[in-house]
């Protein structure tokens, strides 16, 4: 019984326990998530704020017109910036960039390409615009994001490039050619009536694409420095001889030159020229050579384009005349060689004409003689003297033509025989005289000297709107000649002779007016020319004077071999006029061009 009794109290106690612990968990889970409902609440608060901050952040964002905080291009930091100062900053640093060439190196050899002839594009524009789009979708959330991203760093934006890849591929080959230990193909060349192939040679080449892309690697860089590439190169073998090719790429039929009416187009000579593929082969293979001769049949035209008839040019578009010493023989044959390798010479439309390519190298082989030129401010004798005049010729016939003068440069002193301005000096090898016909047919070129008469006519056919031209020349300034003096044992002494006259130079430009019906229709400056001052030189006798006599003007050269001292020049008692007012049938050094090119400093140049 009592043991029942105790059980029951036991069984009491422990239910009240249970109540207890009941109740302590049911307060303790109601505290819990009471403040369950207090963090969820501010939470809510705190992502309701940041909601409702980046909203309002990402609408302002959207109407800003700058790029926002973080926005790099290639590396390069445009925070802040308008759409504009961006485009302006990353141009700047690419044009710093590129400024200078890319250097290329293999051992010791190097070489470099300008960056101009790669024709360098990016497309800065399009990398901009996105960078100023970052932040400015119609998307609040893709907005924040990107926003966010830039902010942390992640947000560089690339800049796309291209090149003129043609123009890159071609230097590359320019420079492979040189490289030491070029791999050498076989090749070939006409020399008169034989055709000679080279057989090739092992050797290195540059990989092409290899370098290609490291260049692009290098322009596409912003931060590249401007170290040297180095070339990476292939060992390669050549090629065989390809005769067959060789024959197919030489292959010519012979055609005459003939000319249709409708459309007026005049069809060109062409020679022929053929070799026997077996023979060649045969050549090749009996011998292993460095060089080997081919012959060639070479079939001549039966008609050129100066045997075309004179229907073909029924027009005469300009004639110029110039005058001459026809009793100066030498000079005379000068002119009259130059004008028979000009006759008949044929220009057709589109091509460029140049005066010493027609006449060749002025050689007493040639048939030239000594004549009157000007040399380092002397004048002088020298082979083919008189055919600037010739040259100065047709450059007025061919501006009177309405062609486009491509290269020509004025005399360094004013000649007799074309106002100054209108003159053209020509130096084989070194200063040409070139015109391109711009006009819609082929012209033919008529030219002889007669009883002191230098004529050339350029015929063709007439244009719709044919304009006639005429010339005006303004002086700009004088240059007044000064006198030099030279000692001459070979005059007695006290004794002056008048070795070269003095001349005075001038500066002066030129205008071309074109004409329509009558009226003016164009009027442009054709060229600005400058006229160096011809310097008097008289020699002073001083034969009969002791040996260790002081010259009495304290200038005398006892080393010089011929006797003669150079004294003080001074300039000219009158100034205004020259000592003669012509001067005749020469020619003289280079000293201007309409197409800008530079002078050439050579020491004893001489024109003709």
């Amino acid at each position: 019984m009592e043991e029942t009794n105790l059980k029951e109290k036991e069984t009491e106690e422990k239910m009240k326990n249970t109540d207890g612990n009941n109740k302590e968990i049911k307060v303790k889970e109601s505290n819990k998530k009471k403040k369950i409902i207090i963090l969820a609440v501010i939470i809510s608060i705190i992502l309701v704020a940041i909601l409702a901050l980046s909203t309002v952040f990402a609408i302002m964002n959207i109407n800003n017109d700058k790029i926002v905080s973080g926005v790099k291009i290639k590396g390069i930091d445009v925070s802040g910036l308008t759409e504009n100062e961006a485009k302006s900053k990353i141009e700047l640093i690419y044009q710093e960039k590129n400024s200078r060439d890319i250097e290329l190196k293999y051992e010791d050899y190097e070489a470099s390409i300008n960056s101009e002839l790669l024709e360098i594009n990016y497309e800065i524009e399009n990398a901009v615009k996105e960078a100023i789009s970052v932040g400015k979708s119609n998307n609040i959330f893709v907005n924040n994001y990107n926003i966010f991203f830039a902010l942390i760093g992640k947000k560089d934006i690339n800049v796309n490039m291209s090149i003129n890849e043609e123009n890159a591929k071609q230097k590359i080959e320019d420079i492979g050619t040189n490289l030491p230990g070029a791999l050498e193909e076989p090749d070939y060349y006409i020399e008169e009536s034989n055709l000679i192939i080279t057989k090739g040679k092992e050797g290195i080449k540059i990989d092409t694409e290899n370098l290609l892309q490291k260049i692009k690697d290098k322009l596409g860089n912003i931060n590249e420095t401007n170290d040297i590439i180095e070339i990476p190169v292939i060992n390669e073998k050549p090629q065989d001889i390809d005769i067959q090719k060789i024959h197919d790429e030489i292959y010519k039929e012979v055609q005459d030159a003939y000319y249709t009416k409708d459309p007026f187009t005049i069809h060109p000579e062409v020679e022929g020229i053929d070799f026997n593929v077996e023979d060649a082969k045969n050549i090749i293979s009996a011998e292993d050579k460095e060089e080997y001769t081919i012959p060639l049949t070479i079939t001549k035209p039966k008609v050129t384009t100066a045997q075309i008839g004179s229907e073909a040019f029924p027009d005469v578009l300009a004639t110029f005349t110039t005058r001459y010493d026809a009793s100066n023989t030498d000079r005379t044959t000068n002119l009259r060689i130059a004008c028979q390798k000009l006759n008949e010479k044929v220009v057709l439309a589109g091509d460029t004409f140049s005066y010493n390519q027609t006449l060749g190298e002025r050689t007493v082989a040639a048939g030239y003689k000594n004549g009157k030129i000007y040399e380092n401010g002397e004048v002088v004798d020298g082979i083919g003297g008189g055919i600037c005049q010739i040259s100065s010729t047709l450059y007025n016939a061919v501006l009177m033509a309405n062609m486009k003068v491509t290269e020509r440069r004025n005399h360094q002193f004013v000649t007799s025989y074309v106002p100054a301005g209108r003159d053209a000096t020509v130096v084989y090898g070194l200063t040409d005289f070139k015109f391109k016909n711009t006009r819609t047919y082929a012209i033919k070129i008529k030219a002889g000297v007669s009883n002191g008469i230098a004529t050339i006519s350029i015929y063709g056919i007439k244009e719709e709107n044919e304009y006639t031209t005429s010339f005006e020349r303004k002086t700009i300034s004088s240059i007044p000649f000064t006198v030099k003096y030279v000692d001459d044992a070979t005059l007695s002494t006290g004794t002056e002779k008048v070795k070269q006259k003095g001349a005075n130079g001038l500066i002066s430009e030129t205008y071309m007016i074109k004409s329509l019906n009558g009226k003016v229709v164009s009027r442009e400056l054709l060229s600005r020319d400058t006229y160096s001052a011809m310097q008097k030189i008289i020699l002073k006798g001083t034969k009969g004077v002791a040996n260790n006599t002081t010259n009495n003007n304290s200038n005398t050269n006892n080393n010089n071999k011929n006797d003669t001292t150079t004294v003080n020049t001074k300039p000219a008692s009158d100034n205004k006029t020259n000592e003669s007012n012509e001067i005749k049938n020469e020619t003289s050094k280079p000293t201007n061009t309409t197409n800008k090119q530079k002078e050439s400093n050579v020491v004893g140049n001489k024109t003709n």
